[in-house]
């Protein structure tokens, strides 16, 4: 019985132990702070206030989704960037009814591309320097562009701060 019991209470403690290491969202480093430089937009289109926008996305998301403390400088890990691309492509061509001829396209593609700094002073081998990550929205042209690109930009950057932070902080 007195084997059992601390068998039991062993089992427990390594349990209890690695839960400590390990948590939901996929987190495992061992920092305890985060500082970022403003991501700077450096598209030749989008809105004016995109950059600041972005960095507010993705420190939001690392409150949220961390144990992290975000400071102003000198964080256990850092990060900084630049919007590097934000571009609207035509996508499925329609014909104009001449053989071979396209006249237009019946969607557009929103691709918004970020390039990121990523140091990690714990495990410089978790590290990357100029990594980019992109994301599209497809729309129908029969939508103004105008009226929708608030919501195609924010569900862009969704995308884009959730795979930064997998390849940064979660490292998968």
């Amino acid at each position: 019985m007195q084997v059992t019991a601390i068998a039991l209470v062993a089992s427990l403690a390594v349990v209890l132990q690695s839960c400590g290491v390990y948590s939901f969202n996929g987190s495992a480093t061992q920092a305890k702070t985060i500082s970022m430089s403003e991501f700077y937009n450096n598209a030749d289109l989008g809105p004016a206030n995109m950059g600041q926008t972005f960095t507010n996305d993705l420190k939001n998301y690392l409150i949220q989704n961390s144990n992290l403390s975000v400071v102003q400088d000198n964080g256990e890990l850092q990060m900084d960037g630049e919007i590097t691309d934000f571009r609207l492509t035509p996508i499925a061509p329609v014909a104009t009814g001449d053989q071979g001829q396209f006249s237009n396209a019946s969607s557009t593609r929103l691709t918004i591309t970020i390039k990121v700094t990523y140091v990690n002073t714990l495990d410089e081998t978790m590290s990357f320097k100029d990594k980019s990550f992109s994301f599209y929205q497809d729309f129908t042209n029969d939508q103004n562009f105008t009226d929708i690109e608030e919501r195609l930009t924010k569900d862009i950057f969704a995308r884009l701060v959730n795979d930064i932070y997998n390849a940064s902080v979660a490292n998968w």
